[in-house]
Parts: structure tokens; C-alpha cells; sequence
């Protein structure tokens, strides 16, 4: 059974420096657990304030992860989070509010769970809709005796349920009847406003006008829904309807025909007051909705759904708000703040605007869909980071946010190609590695006309291992026709767009940048189509082969060479499949080859350009840096460049040691 919770004001107030596990919030009363969840908004602010990080998403679960953690035992019970952005909270409670100080630096505090830092992290869960696939796994383990946990509570939400495979893990649970419970924590969000329908409705402007004045069906509709899952929340009551159907169909001759009326008058309650009646169809009890901001709904609703789930997985519908409490994050209509920079808590962070490489690709693409009509674009939650809110605006009939559903989106945009538009998918480069297998047999198998803007290419910074996109041109680049492309600067990204709706004829193109400032070049700068730029005419002795990001460091790192008499010959890549061979054929030759990426280095850019320059002369040495097969915890993403030796004296020291 669930941990009990005092009722009323029993124990003195405790300040957050008081509580250093999850045992001290139980000793508390209602007052002071709604004081603490005050000072716990403030705390969370301060830090996002001065580290930048996740704020919206974890202001709207300060009263949901209270609750949990008075209701449940944790880490014998295992608490879930997906996705891991809105767990800033659970840390707090779990004893690590000194690592805020720290919060997504090197060597501090990651922004999302992390086995490293507590036994109360049990998955390392920063991408969506995965939660409910690693309950079912545990229940499966707990159930076998080989795992210690009590209670499985996977809390998913903020967008999280919009991803298919959470839907395909909830059909195994209602399947196989496993004991989890399920926190839907609905805020009506992801990133962006979240696109489905099992969120609860937004009330129209007419509707919070009649709110004063509701009528009184509206009245008694309400009441009569609110009583129903009282009702259904109550194990007496689920108790007595199981002995009431066996009573039933034990009945001669008419039980199968009562039973059938009872579960058929059920069914009709249901659908007119609770529309997610859809759990219940796959086999998962379904209860709520619960007010996420009532301590006292929610601890209630979570003892009762422990008792229910003995039956099988149960959803706990719970409403919350994002951003609740700090009103920039309540007012701000594009993400209730789900992130922020560093900020003056005191106004809030300045309206998020798209920058560097994402500005560029925000005003290239609308000038592309102005000179054709056939474009369209598609977006999986994220418009605002991936640059596409000013498309969405000036050509609302031609976006598409379909939520975090990677691989519908990539699905989605081959038939949109197979119909004869020309579509462009903005997403993350690490996002793009769940959809991989639509990528290569739905899309480029086709040879359908699909533009990838891969945003937050290379390595990333603060967000940490599961946000670095290291391998998109090493995967993409061994795809039968697609084009990789990696801009050296904004204005080619620019050129680069307008080739690709060309370029996208004869099948998929690829175009990767990286998160930060821009490099800017004069417009006699730039390369066009599938040709390498050749940046700087060296002596012969060295050729760099530099690519997107890596252009501008190996110009410094050259300028540094010469002051030694190297002169190397700089050759920004642009097209990583196919190579450039008037590029491989100068390369070869030189007396030596270096080759530098931002992306994985096995199997990477830099060993397909070896390969191809000793086809042509063996004896020429080629030395490949980029990124190692490990993953890179989170960091300034500059320090992080130095300390693989892909900066400017990186590079210079690398060419001295090949010469």
C-alpha cells in the first residue's frame, strides 16, 4: 500500500534547505507543502535565471511531484519521468538542490534524470514517449522476482503521448494486464501547443465568458462527472461492480443479456462524460481528469490508483498548467517559457527569437515558398526552435506540426512528396535518429523529393549526450542518393535551400547546421549545387577538408600555420555525399590530407575522403579529427571543441604532427 499522508497542519513549517529526501515531505501538512511548493517555484526560476534550462515544464509539476513523492516510496517504488525536462523538481526533493548551482555545466548537475547522480534516477530519459516501453519492462522484471521495485509510476505528459511509440507500449500494457500506473500529465503542451485530441480542451473566449454564469445542465454535467470518478477511483465501489457482473452472469438463462446491459449503460456514461474511454478499450483503466494543483485530489486519486492497479496498468489524468506561478511563463503564448536563457528573474527572458543558422533557414525557406508553391513544411512540435513560426504565420495552409512523432512526420512527408508537393522537414539532428528506418526505405527508397533542415547539428553544448547530433552525416551519407549538405555559413545555408528544391528531383536532400552564432561570408563566398569551395591556394604541402562549422576554425587554424611557413590549402566540403572528386583529385595532390568534422569520426566524412583520395595516390597520409564513439556529457560547446582538439589550435597542432 501507498505511504499514508497527515491531514491538516501537523508538523511546523520546514524550509526547502529542510527537506533532503523524499521521508520529509510526509511529515509535513497540506499549509506547509503549499508553502513549499512556493518556495520551491521561486528556487527553480532563480536557477533557470542563471544557468538557462527547462522552466515552463517544471513550474506546472511542483504540486503532481509533491504528491508522488509523499504517495510513493521512492526509489522502491520507481517514479518515470518522460520526458526528462520536467524532473528539475523530483532532483529538488531527491536531495540535490546544491547541484542547481551547476545546473547543464560541465561537470555539474545534467537538466535531465541521470543514473550517475541518484539512485531516485532510474532511466536517463531526455527524449519523448519512451516511459510507458521501459514500465512495461520493469513490471515484466518486477513480476519475475529479478527486480526489487514495488510500484512502477510512469509519469508521462507535456506532449509525450503524441509519439507512437508510447501508443505501442500502452497496447502492451492493457494486453498483458501488467500492474503500472500512469500519470498523464496534461498540460496541453509539448513544445508548442500539443496536437491531439486526448488533451482536455481549451475553453473559447466565448466559453471562459460563461464561466461566472455556467448553465445548469452545463452545472450538473460537471457535478455528475466529477462524482463518476470519485466513484470510479474508489476501491469499495470497484469491489462491489465485480461481485455485482459474477452475480449477474451466474443468473439462469438471463445473466449473459444483464451483464451485457450493465457494461453497454457503462459504455454510454462514458462516452458522453469521459472521452478517454479509449484507454479503457485497449485494457487500461482510465481515471480523471484530477487537478494537478490540488495536493489533495492528486495524493487521494494516486492511493486509490495503486490499490485499482492490481487489476492491471490504470491512467491517472491529471490537469496542470504550464509555466503556473511565474506569470512571463504564464503569459508567454508560444511555450509558457518550456525553455529559457539566462534571464533577469525579476521581467523574465526577452521573447524567444530565432538566431545564427536557425535565423537564416527561417528567412530562406519563406522566400523559397514564395517562389513555389508545391513547398510545404513540417515540423515535429518544435516551430519555434526550428525557425518555422514566421512560415506558420505567412503561410498557415502549408505548415504542419504533427508533435513528437518523428517517423509520421518523415512518413507523412514522403506521401505529401508522392502527391506532388515538395516538402521540408525541419526537426533536430538527434531527433532525426528516430526515424531512421522511414528516412531510408520510405522516403529514399522512393527517391522522393523530401528536404531534411537538420537544426542543432554537431556538438551542442548544455544539453548534454542525447542532444549533441553527432551522427547524422555518417548515417544520412550512407543512404543510397541522398545529398548531405553542411553550410560553412548563413548565407550558403541560404543558397544551399534554394539548390535543394532543385536538387530534390532526382531524390532526398539533407542540409545540416549547427546551434550558435553564425559565420558570415560576402556573397562571392559561397559555393552552389553539390560543388566543394576551394577557401585558400596553398603551397601544396597540406590540404584541409573542412566541413560546415569546421570551415571558419581551419581559417584561423591555417592563419596560425603560416606564422610557421606551413601553407595549407583550406577546401570547404559543403557536399558530404556525394564528394566532390575535382575536390579528392586536388587533395590527393598534396603532400599530406586533414580532414575535420563535427560529427562522429568512425565511419565518418573523414574516412569516406580517405578512402577516395588512396584510391588515387596510397601513399598520401590523411589524418581524420571529429568527434569520438563516446557520449559527451553536457558543456559549453567552445571548451568542449577544445578539449577534442577541433578548435583552431587543434587543428594547427594536428597538421604539424601529420607534416
Amino acid at each position: 500500500m501507498p505511504r499514508s499522508v497527515p491531514s491538516g497542519n501537523v508538523a511546523p513549517v520546514m524550509a526547502l534547505s529542510d527537506i533532503r529526501e523524499p521521508a520529509d515531505l510526509r511529515k509535513l501538512g497540506y499549509p506547509d507543502v503549499y508553502e513549499l511548493a512556493g518556495e520551491i517555484r521561486d528556487f527553480v526560476v532563480q536557477a533557470v535565471a542563471e544557468n538557462a534550462g527547462h522552466l515552463g515544464s517544471n513550474l506546472g509539476v511542483v504540486e503532481l511531484t509533491l504528491a508522488l513523492h509523499r504517495v510513493f516510496d521512492s526509489p522502491t517504488d520507481a517514479i518515470l519521468w518522460d520526458t526528462g525536462h520536467q524532473a528539475y523538481v523530483h532532483k529538488i526533493v531527491t536531495g540535490r538542490q546544491a547541484g542547481f548551482e551547476h545546473l547543464r555545466q560541465a561537470n555539474g548537475m545534467s537538466g535531465y534524470p541521470n543514473r550517475e547522480e541518484s539512485d531516485h534516477d532510474l532511466i536517463e530519459n531526455s527524449h519523448a514517449s519512451t516511459v510507458l516501453s521501459y514500465a512495461y519492462g520493469l513490471a515484466i522484471a518486477r513480476d519475475a522476482g529479478t527486480d526489487p521495485h514495488r510500484h512502477i509510476v510512469a509519469v508521462i505528459g507535456d506532449g509525450a503521448m503524441t509519439g507512437g511509440m508510447a501508443y505501442e507500449a500502452l497496447n502492451n500494457l492493457g494486453h498483458s494486464g501488467r500492474r503500472v500506473i500512469i500519470v498523464l500529465n496534461d498540460n496541453g503542451r509539448s513544445y508548442a501547443p500539443t496536437i491531439s485530441n486526448l488533451t482536455a480542451a481549451m475553453p473559447t473566449p466565448l466559453e471562459q465568458a460563461m464561466d461566472d454564469h455556467p448553465s445548469l445542465p452545463s452545472r450538473v454535467t460537471d457535478k455528475l462527472a466529477h462524482a463518476l470518478t470519485n466513484i470510479r477511483l474508489n476501491p469499495v465501489y470497484v469491489r462491489r461492480q465485480r461481485r455485482l457482473e459474477q452475480f449477474l452472469q451466474n443468473l439462469p438463462y438471463v445473466g449473459p443479456q444483464a451483464e451485457k446491459g450493465v457494461e453497454a449503460f457503462k459504455a454510454a456514461v462514458r462516452e458522453f462524460l469521459q472521452p478517454p474511454s479509449f484507454f479503457e478499450a485497449l485494457g487500461v483503466r482510465y481515471v480523471g481528469p484530477v487537478d494537478g494543483h490540488s495536493l489533495e485530489d492528486l495524493e487521494e486519486s494516486l492511493r486509490n490508483a495503486v490499490e485499482l492497479s492490481a487489476e492491471g496498468p490504470i491512467v491517472v489524468h491529471v490537469l496542470t498548467q504550464k509555466g503556473r506561478g511565474y506569470p512571463p511563463a504564464e503569459d508567454d503564448d508560444e511555450k509558457n517559457l518550456h525553455d529559457a536563457p539566462v534571464f533577469d528573474p525579476a521581467i523574465g527572458p526577452p521573447p524567444a527569437m530565432p538566431t545564427g543558422y536557425t535565423q537564416s533557414f527561417a528567412d530562406a525557406i519563406i522566400k523559397e515558398a514564395e517562389l513555389d508553391p508545391r513547398l510545404v513544411a513540417i515540423t515535429a512540435a518544435m516551430p519555434g526552435p526550428t525557425g518555422l513560426l514566421p512560415f506558420q504565420a505567412r503561410f498557415p495552409d502549408r505548415f504542419f506540426d504533427v508533435g513528437i512523432a518523428e517517423q509520421h512526420a518523415v512518413t507523412g512527408a514522403a506521401g505529401m512528396a508522392m502527391g506532388g508537393l515538395r516538402p521540408i522537414v525541419a526537426i533536430y539532428s538527434t531527433f532525426l535518429n528516430r526515424a531512421w528506418d522511414q528516412v531510408v526505405y520510405d522516403v529514399a527508397m522512393h527517391r522522393l523529393p523530401v528536404i531534411f533542415c537538420l537544426d542543432r547539428a554537431g556538438i551542442t553544448g548544455p544539453d548534454g549526450a542525447s542532444h549533441h547530433g553527432v551522427y547524422d552525416m555518417a548515417l544520412q551519407a550512407k543512404v543510397p542518393g541522398m545529398r548531405v549538405l553542411a553550410p560553412a555559413s548563413a548565407e550558403d545555408l541560404q543558397v544551399m535551400l534554394h539548390d535543394a528544391m532543385s536538387l530534390a528531383d532526382e531524390g532526398p536532400v539533407v542540409i545540416r547546421y549547427p546551434r550558435g552564432t553564425a559565420h558570415h561570408v560576402g556573397e562571392h563566398e559561397v559555393g552552389s549545387g553539390t560543388k566543394a569551395r576551394k577557401v585558400r591556394a596553398g603551397s601544396g604541402s597540406v590540404a584541409i577538408l573542412a566541413i560546415g562549422k569546421m570551415v571558419p576554425i581551419a581559417e584561423k587554424a591555417a592563419a596560425r600555420l603560416a606564422e610557421t611557413g606551413v601553407d595549407a590549402t583550406i577546401w570547404d566540403v559543403r557536399c558530404c555525399a556525394p564528394l566532390d572528386p575535382e575536390m579528392i583529385a586536388d587533395a590527393a595532390r598534396h603532400g599530406a590530407v586533414l580532414t575535420a568534422e563535427d560529427g562522429i569520426r568512425d565511419g565518418g566524412i573523414g574516412m569516406t575522403i580517405a578512402e577516395q583520395v588512396h584510391a588515387i595516390r596510397c601513399e598520401v597520409p590523411v589524418r581524420n579529427l571529429g568527434i569520438p564513439a563516446k557520449f559527451i556529457p553536457q558543456g559549453d560547446a567552445a571548451k568542449i571543441f577544445t578539449a577534442l582538439g577541433l578548435d583552431a589550435d587543434g587543428v594547427a597542432a594536428a597538421v604539424r604532427s601529420l607534416l
